[in-house]
């Protein structure tokens, strides 16, 4: 990579015409995002770019390029939500992703954001963690990513799975159908994460032998999880009992992780939630990690992360305006 510089413009050059095309992306993309979010305009000609803008603009354009090609380099893919977190975190997105990533069957996970990496990180260096934050933060995908790699490497020998069977508001005794007919809506994601990481055979064999298993947070109740992955999604859905009851159910050579948004609870308004109870309970046990994503760790439609601020907006002015207790 080679740059040369003008006035209010600078110019980088990558080597591989290949990779140039992969970077800016189908119909240039990627060079869009990285547009709108900083605030510049570049023009590819060829391998060489040309980006106009503010000075620190354009040098942060051209440092978010130019990690992005040391991606591709690698042999890693990239995807909108790649390039769309690279231009919006000050911290260069390689620097996250050589610290820690997962490997599975179809691709290698590595975290888009700080907090990602810090999530990705306390996942591997502590048996229980909590990952709490908002919808698209990644906090689901990324501790299935994690359990799958354990399996992949014989780190554990099986994975599990679960949900509080609760979704606003209604109970899975007055949906139709047999058991797995009414719970499989409610796992759904947990499916999705799987396959997208996995070959849809491999992941129906290992369903249909008992080594990976899905199932509501009811099913849990009386076992012992050892040299297992589980995962409790979802879990600000959880009752108080039930939390306690599931992260006593830890045994030797597990991995536990519980994810969800506080708050985003779907008890009843008088029931307080197991996740939130855990989190006060427990955020300075040894042992214990935790990962708290925001608005800004949002890696789906750049949309969700404004959608998010507003209604976080909205309730800190709630908060304020709440009149104190005597």
């Amino acid at each position: 990579m080679s740059e040369q510089r003008a006035e209010n413009t600078d110019y980088v050059t990558f080597g591989d015409n290949r990779l140039v095309a992969d970077l800016s992306g189908e119909h240039d993309a990627h060079l869009m995002i990285i547009e709108e979010t900083l605030g510049v305009q570049i023009n590819p000609r060829g391998n060489r770019f040309a980006v106009t803008g503010p000075g620190a603009a354009r040098a942060r354009a051209i440092e978010v390029l130019g990690a992005l090609y040391e991606r591709l380099e690698r042999g890693s893919p990239l995807a909108p939500g790649d390039v769309r977190a690279a231009a919006r975190h000050s911290e260069p997105v390689e620097r996250a992703s050589e610290t820690v990533a997962f490997k599975t069957s179809k691709r290698l996970i590595a975290p888009r954001t700080p907090n990602q990496r810090a999530y990705m990180e306390a996942l591997k260096a502590t048996d229980l963690v909590f990952g709490v934050g908002p919808a698209g933060t990644g906090k689901t995908y990324l501790a299935v990513a994690h359990a799958v790699s354990l399996l992949l490497t014989g780190a554990v020998e099986r994975i599990i799975l679960s949900r509080p069977a609760l979704e606003a508001g209604e109970r899975i005794g007055f949906l139709p159908g047999d058991m797995k007919e009414k719970v499989d809506p409610y796992l759904r994601p947990l499916y999705d994460a799987l396959h997208d990481m996995l070959p849809t055979d491999y992941v129906n064999r290992r369903i249909a032998s008992g080594d990976i298993e899905i199932a509501p947070l009811g099913f849990m109740r009386g076992r012992t999880f050892a040299r297992v992955a589980v995962i409790l999604d979802e879990a600000q859905n959880a009752s108080v009992a039930q939390m306690k009851m599931f992260l006593t159910r830890l045994g030797e050579g597990a991995h536990m992780a519980v994810t969800g948004d506080p708050s985003q609870s779907d008890l009843p308004s008088h029931e307080m939630s197991g996740l939130a109870d855990a989190l006060g309970l427990l955020e300075n046990v040894e042992g214990v990690g935790l990962a708290r994503l925001t608005a800004a760790d949002v890696v789906r439609h750049p949309l969700v992360s404004r959608i998010i601020g507003a209604y976080d907006a909205r309730d800190a002015k709630k908060t304020k305006r709440a009149p104190k207790q005597n």
